[in-house]
């Protein structure tokens, strides 16, 4: 499997931070820290299962890999764990999160008797500020052409419109399954970027639902939002697992 860009990356000091690299993309070379070539590299070999599930990653192994210090590989994996990429086990330290059709289906199945009940819920107490700032959220994200900061736009669109449900316990359960089905998300974004575009347009249509405190709709919406969403994190898992077995 080919990687979606090809770099070299320079030697780097003792911090890492000044140093460059070069990676070469469909919109020409752009030169890159040392930190920003290795979470993009060791990004995307995760989300194309060149590091799978279960794999470690000793920062003095992808520091020589990287041919950088271990600074910015450290703070590369603490980043990914941030996104649920990567995670830190007390004995073999940072380990590749498995991400496996099974679990993205309970996700989801969760998320789906959970959601609509918010929406519904939150229907009820809805604030004008509350789509003032959803609306603001949607023009961001339909300005930006970078996946991760896309992926945080659409945390916070959601929680704007549930913003007057934050301290209920049902809000608590959604963030926690949300925040599990964040490195699918990435997953899909990844391997299918013509989603965000079909997203934005759903996201468009919750937007009219809302204001129109339309609540059969707005259920009906998420519900079919999610099964759409989790279609396609069940064919990049798939595509991904694919690619991964024919190199």
């Amino acid at each position: 499997m080919k990687s979606t860009s090809s770099a070299s990356a320079g030697a780097s000091g003792a911090s890492g931070v000044s140093s460059v690299a070069t990676a070469s993309g469909t919109s020409g070379r752009r030169r890159l820290t040392a930190y920003q070539y290795a979470i993009e590299t060791l990004r995307t070999e995760i989300l194309q299962g060149k590091l799978k599930a279960g794999d470690r990653l000793r920062q003095d192994d992808l520091a020589r890999r990287l041919e950088m210090s271990t600074t910015p590989v450290r703070e590369a994996l603490r980043t990914l764990v941030s996104e649920g990429l990567v995670f830190f086990d007390v004995h073999r330290g940072a380990v590749v999160r498995g991400l496996t059709i099974e679990d993205v289906n309970e996700l989801y199945h969760l998320r789906k008797t959970l959601e609509p009940m918010m929406a519904e819920q939150a229907m009820a107490t809805l604030r004008e500020g509350d789509i003032a700032n959803a609306e603001a959220l949607h023009a961001e994200m339909l300005a930006t052409s970078d996946v991760v900061k896309w992926t945080e736009l659409n945390q916070a669109f959601h929680a704007a419109l549930w913003a007057s449900q934050d301290n209920s316990r049902l809000a608590h359960l959604i963030k926690t399954l949300r925040d599990a089905s964040g490195p699918y998300i990435a997953l899909s974004l990844h391997m299918r970027p013509v989603h965000v575009d079909v997203s934005n347009r759903e996201h468009r249509t919750m937007l009219e639902e809302y204001r129109a405190r339309d609540v059969d709709a707005a259920r009906r919406h998420t519900q079919a939002h999610l099964d759409a969403t989790l279609r396609i994190i069940v064919e990049a898992i798939e595509q991904a697992e694919a690619e991964a077995a024919n190199e």
